[in-house]
């Protein structure tokens, strides 16, 4: 194709380059907590047979606003199941990464039902213009809530430690008292956060005995992300200067800014729902915010809405690995109107993209990620108990003794290193079995969103599954 706009190469896991393009700031309104999502209000689903609701489950106190001591659930599939996946999302990932995976896996695989995860620093997104007719002038005029990082000492304490202790609030939800099992996996970072589960001392209690199984997609430990050319920043001096950064206020992480449409840590995901929104609602239509793009990104002719959508994150338009998609490219000519549309020609059709991001609630990105999450989540990659990890209370205590089957897969993302890293996973712990699958026609976000009958992803993960609920019976 012609006329396609270049980019840089920001990546979601690597901290954000002093060349990286400023971009189009997004303007913000007073500052403080945002609304929260209603606990009990229920997901919009055109599946009427299949239960769907993102309900609120109280946590300890975590040192922020009170409405912040809760995580969500976007939970799918049967609620009488006996086997519950519960999933975790990657960096800036939330909840609405895991719908469609979670409709097409509980469609395949009877007796399953999907928790899909929502941090705690979900509660600080304001998505209340979603909820009208016009959410750009909500949010690109100035009248949205942003959290402000000065405002927010309380972030600098939200790392790893405190995740999986609420991560571990819903494993027990889900297991019932005993009566479900547990299969917990995650996306990218997720994957990371459950494997660093299942090896963490909660109290005494080995994580691995609440699980019946690990699904890890795309992520891990032992050098899972060495193949991405964005190997994690682990080393003590590393970790130290990020934590200096940390006290002196830099609580959130600033990584998805280099996309080029915000300055705040919220902006790109911000831009990444209104395309979404629009594009779902009106794929044909003259884009509503191509003029609203920054120079460096807008196209020089007029395009939909769904091709604005596909230009944000379709892999061909040079953004990196872990934030595209395959879906498709520009119409090679305009319509009777003079904008051009999109065309699906991938695994990925974007209007099941469109879909996930649009939300409203929950989310596909998360806005408020916590530094101190990725300093933790970087470390946890020695998954051992060392010096470092003790002084970050990483209680990585019990890899070793891992003894629930494992799934893995990868896409060309890491250029197979995160299949190595989860047999070495397997390699030092009693783990009876591993299933390492892998599918190098997919980017990192390809497994969230394909096409049901192209989604080697939940195809395999659906028979990992099915093998595990057999075990019941």
């Amino acid at each position: 194709m012609t006329n396609r706009p270049t980019r840089g190469n920001p990546s979601r896991r690597t901290l954000m380059s002093a060349t990286a393009l400023s971009g189009l700031a997004l303007a913000a309104g007073t500052t403080g907590t945002a609304r929260a999502a209603s606990a009990d209000e229920p997901a919009r689903t055109g599946r009427a047979a299949t239960p769907e609701s993102y309900t609120a489950i109280p946590v300890a106190p975590g040192g922020g606003p009170a409405p912040t001591d809760r995580v969500h659930v976007l939970r799918i599939g049967p609620r009488d199941a006996a086997t519950v996946l519960v999933l975790v999302p990657g960096m800036f990932g939330a909840a609405n990464d895991f719908r469609l995976m979670a409709r097409d896996l509980v469609a395949s695989v009877p007796g399953v039902q999907v928790w899909a995860f929502d941090r705690r620093e979900e509660n600080l997104a304001d998505r209340a213009g979603f909820g009208g007719s016009d959410p750009a002038a909500y949010y690109l005029d100035g009248h949205y809530r942003s959290q402000d990082p000065a405002a927010s000492a309380f972030a600098a304490g939200w790392g790893l430690s405190r995740s999986l202790r609420d991560l571990r609030t819903v494993v027990l939800a889900a297991r019932a008292g005993g009566t479900r099992r547990v299969v917990l996996g995650g996306h990218s970072w997720g994957a990371t956060t459950a494997l660093a589960y299942a090896a963490w001392d909660f109290a005494g209690s080995p994580g691995f005995r609440d699980l019946a199984g690990l699904a890890v997609i795309d992520g891990g430990v032992l050098g899972a992300f060495d193949g991405t050319g964005s190997p994690v920043q682990d080393s003590p001096e590393e970790v130290r200067q990020r934590l200096a950064a940390i006290e002196g206020g830099a609580v959130f992480d600033m990584t998805l800014s280099a996309v080029g449409v915000g300055t705040r840590a919220e902006s790109t995901q911000i831009w990444y729902q209104l395309a979404g929104w629009y594009a779902h609602r009106d794929p044909g239509g003259r884009s509503v915010l191509q003029s609203r793009l920054p120079d460096a990104l807008r196209p020089s002719f007029a395009v939909s809405n769904a091709a604005l959508l596909g230009l944000l994150v379709d892999a061909g338009f040079g953004w990196p690995n872990d934030i595209t998609v395959h879906s498709g490219h520009f119409a090679e000519s305009a319509d009777s109107d003079g904008v051009r549309g999109w065309v699906d020609d991938g695994i990925t059709p974007l209007a099941r993209v469109a879909e996930a991001y649009a939300g409203p609630v929950p989310g596909v990105w998360e806005w408020y990620w916590p530094a101190r999450l990725s300093v933790d989540l970087d470390v946890t990659d020695v998954y051992a108990d060392t010096d470092l990890t003790r002084s970050l209370d990483l209680r990585l205590y019990h890899g070793a003794g891992i003894d629930v089957p494992l799934y893995a897969f990868a896409t060309s993302y890491s250029k197979g290193t995160v299949l190595e890293g989860a047999r070495k996973v397997e390699a030092g712990s009693r783990v009876p079995y591993g299933v390492y699958e892998s599918d190098n026609g997919m980017n990192h976000l390809d497994p969230l969103f394909a096409a049901t009958d192209h989604n080697t992803a939940t195809h395999s993960l659906a028979e990992f599954l099915r093998k595990e609920s057999s075990a019941l019976h």
